[in-house]
């Protein structure tokens, strides 16, 4: 399937695609950086706030219908060298818009272009976990969460700089660019399908082109994760000045501990995948996921809801790697298109739980909306050990 490469280039093709991964979560951790800026200028309660927020996900469905088709005709390498700079010119396009209109036009194509990135970069990952023959797609992910955490570290010393969002999101275009530079050459061609030997007028041949029913699941089991992991990323900076009490300069604080968990979680995901198995480990997630966030809506201390954020990020590393990595590998249809069914559910749950916690924080409080959150925690391990995809051996 693929020519045999040595080991430094299969590590330097690795260390490429990982650039990608990067580039791509400083531009979203830049923007969520940013995010109590945009929503002070812009002068919005949460619920407001929150139907801003729901702008995401609809550029996300947008763009979700064309993701996989065009990855399929065009590959995930051509499809990423346009995606990533037209997302980084989104982001500039969020940092100047004056009035809520424009705000609003620019996140839906944020959110449209993030769909083809987060598409295509994974749809690489996979390649190169084949290259590898061995689970290492959770140290990709890894490198979005260590983007996310340079990129709310950044955020954090250019608004003590004084500097507006925009100014602060031209300065990523220019870094994504010079990642995209050096590393654009060792982007790989897409797989083929698996091959299947069967009979032309057999039934199977009809329907192997058909998603398989398990990508359904999978993506609700990412759905529970990653809004889990949208939640955190929205609103940890505003759970720790509205609920914790937390002085307005140490906000960042929880979302920094969730991050360092979420980051290293995913660099020893793949070795403990490999001994403990997928279904441990994502059952596992969900119970972290769900007493982390229990855990910070009983006790809202400080020093225990950043305990509390840390266990949360560490639940959050494994499961969409987990995920990822089973669509990609189990399907019999394109690797891009498998990718679009399981991502786009899992992504709509990133970008949806912030704004459903937006409009039942306005009701009641963010506690409340941090409690049905962590409801998804258990959803995961119900899912997980229902399914038996995650069952199955290599």
């Amino acid at each position: 399937m693929y020519k045999e490469f040595s080991l430094s280039e299969k590590k330097r093709i690795r260390s490429g695609v990982f650039a990608f991964y990067f580039a791509q979560g400083i531009c979203f951790a830049s923007w969520a950086s940013r995010i109590p800026d945009i929503k002070n200028y812009m002068n919005m309660d949460d619920a407001s706030w929150g139907n801003i927020l729901l702008m995401l996900p609809i550029g996300q469905i947008l763009g979700m219908a064309l993701s996989g088709f065009l990855i399929s005709k065009l590959g995930s390498r051509k499809v990423l060298l346009i995606a990533l700079p037209c997302y980084s010119l989104c982001l500039i396009a969020i940092g100047l818009s004056p009035s809520p209109l424009l705000l609003v036009t620019s996140l839906i194509l944020f959110g449209f272009f993030g769909n083809f990135c987060n598409i295509s970069v994974n749809t690489q990952g996979i390649i190169v976990e084949n290259i590898y023959n061995k689970s290492i797609m959770s140290s990709f992910h890894g490198g979005w969460s260590v983007a996310g955490f340079v990129g709310s570290l950044f955020g954090l010393l250019l608004v003590n700089l004084g500097l507006e969002p925009y100014q602060h999101f031209i300065l990523i275009l220019f870094i994504v660019v010079i990642f995209m530079v050096i590393n654009y050459k060792y982007l790989q061609p897409d797989m083929k399908p698996r091959e299947v030997k069967i009979s032309v007028d057999s039934p199977v041949e009809k329907k192997k082109n058909k998603p398989e029913n398990f990508l359904f699941f999978l993506g609700i089991t990412a759905f529970c994760g990653m809004a889990s992991e949208g939640a955190m990323f929205d609103w940890s900076s505003i759970y720790f000045e509205k609920i914790v009490k937390a002085p307005e300069n140490i906000a960042p604080l929880g979302f920094a501990a969730f991050m360092v968990m979420m980051a290293s979680g995913r660099f020893f995901a793949d070795a403990a995948t490999r001994k403990w198995g997928r279904l441990r480990i994502v059952q596992i997630s969900g119970i972290l996921i769900s007493f982390g966030l229990f855990l910070a809506v009983i006790f809202p201390h400080i020093i225990v809801t950043t305990i509390a954020f840390m266990i949360i990020g560490l639940g959050v590393s494994s499961i969409i790697p987990v995920i990822y990595s089973l669509a990609g590998q189990k399907t019999k249809i394109p690797t891009g298109m498998a990718l679009t069914i399981v991502s786009s559910i899992g992504f709509i749950g990133f970008l949806l739980g912030p704004p459903i916690i937006g409009y039942i924080s306005h009701a009641s409080n963010l506690r409340y909306s941090y409690a049905l959150i962590g409801i998804f925690g258990i959803c995961i391990f119900v899912l997980s050990s229902k399914l038996k995809i995650f069952k199955e051996k290599d």
